[in-house]
């Protein structure tokens, strides 16, 4: 989205320079209250949709006598739609405005994740997570994208993580919602428990899908609660901020940056920590000890719990310090650590601070990943970039439920699975290094 400013409007109307530092601040935080906590909730709602699949498994393998390798893949086959849509998406958003394409997402979305609840065959299974990962395909990078309207690089790094604190407020929200649905409604009007929980949690994202109609803005031009100052501030920082950042020319140039393919290496092996941790952790918590789905939940909350206290305070560091390589790498290191640790733990107190660790460690690096390429790229190239890095590391979604699945059913242990989320993860953190600090430390 693009907003012209006359060029006199930009030093017009703001404070003078003795207030100016405050002035920035208080428009910042207030565009943060605006718009971080509703996009959160958004991305709340997508996370749930996208993920309780994993305490649906609980109850649904048995009820429809699937594989672990039948689960992985259905759990997996919902990123080869999110890969093959996510770049048109972002697109469609960067030309219509992210009001009406976000809410577009996330009223279809809402809908074939109600849908799960006809499924009876591992075709119907596969089919519905396909759909569902084409329709919600844009809508994490089409945020990404949108919050580069509002925030230059030196403030995205909060900004990132308090929006993806959304992913661990998913998992302790979720976790124990998804137990109670389970539990309490199992056999309600004849229905299964697993049954209840997709179609309940379709809901919220059904209720947000028309709210983002009526509540956000395309940018800073149309935003009515911003005053001309604040606006002009927002602009020029914005506009400033534009300046620094690659504009590819051509298709041909955009594929043969290395540096986008050197960022889809690294976030595919952040997604894969993720993914596993999620698609996985009600499993290993009942593999633990603990049988009841109610309990399950609760459990599941915890290293989330953890994770939610790590984002803003990774995020904050970040951009205090204008160092973006370190505050990646090692919260993935440290995940691979969590990950690594488990296979030799037996207990579900161990099992829980291991998960903590993990959880911890792989969800703030998915939030701080994005300062990298969000630092580098503008316009349409932001657009196109942000959703082709974030499809292609995406196939991790499919390739570590799948892989992790197909693991356990040939060893019968969930030890070789963790080993490969550890390994890959570790990997993914000396690839980082591989960024030159100067085109991302600011």
């Amino acid at each position: 989205m693009k907003t012209k400013y006359p060029a006199a409007s930009l030093a017009a109307d703001l404070p003078n320079q003795a207030d100016s530092t405050s002035f920035e601040s208080k428009t910042y935080a207030k565009v943060s209250r605006r718009l971080i906590p509703f996009l959160m909730l958004c991305y709340l709602g997508a996370y749930l949709d996208r993920v309780n699949v994993g305490f649906a498994k609980l109850q649904m393998l048995n009820d429809l006598r699937f594989s672990e390798t039948v689960y992985g893949m259905g759990a997996g086959i919902f990123f080869l739609g999110y890969f093959l849509f996510e770049v048109p998406s972002n697109l469609v958003l960067h030309r219509v405005g992210a009001r009406k394409w976000l809410a577009r997402i996330m009223l279809t979305w809402a809908v074939i994740s109600a849908c799960f609840i006809f499924v009876k065959s591992p075709t119907a299974f596969y089919v519905l997570r396909f759909m569902l990962g084409v329709a919600e395909a844009g809508f994490a990078p089409g945020v990404i994208l949108y919050l580069t309207y509002w925030f230059p690089a030196a403030r995205r790094a909060k900004a990132l993580s308090l929006f993806f604190m959304a992913i661990p407020l998913a998992g302790i929200i979720g976790g124990p919602l998804s137990g109670w649905i389970m539990h309490s409604l199992q056999g309600a009007m004849d229905m299964a428990g697993w049954k209840w929980l997709f179609l309940l949690e379709a809901l919220p994202s059904l209720v947000l899908g028309v709210a983002i109609l009526l509540y956000l803005d395309d940018g800073i031009a149309k935003a009515k609660w911003l005053t001309d100052s604040e606006k002009t501030l927002l602009a020029r920082n914005v506009a400033g901020d534009n300046a620094h950042k690659i504009a590819h020319v051509s298709v041909k140039s955009f594929i043969g940056d290395r540096r986008l393919w050197l960022m889809a290496a690294i976030y595919f092996c952040v997604v894969l920590g993720q993914y596993g941790l999620t698609f996985w952790l009600p499993t290993i918590i009942r593999k633990s000890g603990v049988a009841d789905p109610l309990w399950i939940g609760v459990f599941t909350a915890i290293p989330y719990l953890c994770a939610i206290i790590a984002l803003p305070l990774v995020g904050m560091s970040a951009d205090r310090h204008r160092e973006r390589r370190l505050h990646l790498a090692i919260p993935m290191l440290i995940a691979a650590a969590g990950f690594i640790l488990l296979p030799a733990i037996g207990s579900v107190p161990a099992s829980i601070v291991c998960l903590s660790v993990a959880a911890a460690g792989i969800l703030a690096s998915s939030s701080q990943f994005w300062s990298l390429p969000t630092a580098l790229l503008g316009g349409m190239s932001a657009a196109a970039g942000i959703a082709a890095v974030n499809c292609i590391a995406n196939l991790a979604g499919f390739f570590s439920p799948a892989i992790v699945g197909w693991l356990n059913d040939l060893t019968g242990k969930s030890t070789a699975g963790l080993i490969f989320i550890s390994v890959a993860v570790t990997l993914g953190a000396c690839l980082v290094f591989l960024v030159p600090a100067k085109s991302v430390n600011r």
